[in-house]
């Protein structure tokens, strides 16, 4: 197996495989993108929201593409799964003081998606459309 090294804060090497937990909640996410087609900006907009780690987010999209979740071709992203995130059953609404994932706004409700993974979120009510890809 290919390791892809990055760096702590501190300066020491770490390794990024396929085990790291960003890693299984990317592809779970990735595994739940209710689109046709996504622009692969479109598609790292839905990453950052787990890691901005480029090493992390390479990993995710090489993995997502191995595993058939999805297809890349000149830029375009193309989900191969039909399984999409249910509001109903795989989004959770908390009470609280969050801050957004992915736009960074403060909420007292938050939404987060319950992958097999893990919990992804908190994120406000249009961010959760953004990232589900009801919007």
């Amino acid at each position: 197996m290919d390791r892809d090294e990055d760096h702590t804060a501190d300066g020491r090497t770490r390794d990024a495989t396929i085990t790291d937990d960003r890693v299984e909640l990317g592809l779970a996410l990735l595994a739940r993108l209710e689109h046709e087609s996504l622009s692969l900006a479109a598609v790292i907009d839905r990453i950052e929201t787990i890691t901005s780690d480029p090493t992390v987010t390479r990993t995710i999209l090489d993995q997502a593409e191995l595993r058939g979740l999805i297809e890349r071709d000149d830029g375009i992203v193309r989900p191969k799964s039909r399984q999409y995130v249910s509001f109903e059953q795989d989004v959770i609404t908390k009470e609280g003081d969050f801050t957004c994932k992915r736009c960074g706004s403060g909420l007292s409700t938050g939404y987060f998606i319950d992958l097999e993974a893990g919990e992804l979120g908190p994120f406000g009510s249009s961010c959760i459309r953004k990232v589900t890809g009801r919007e």
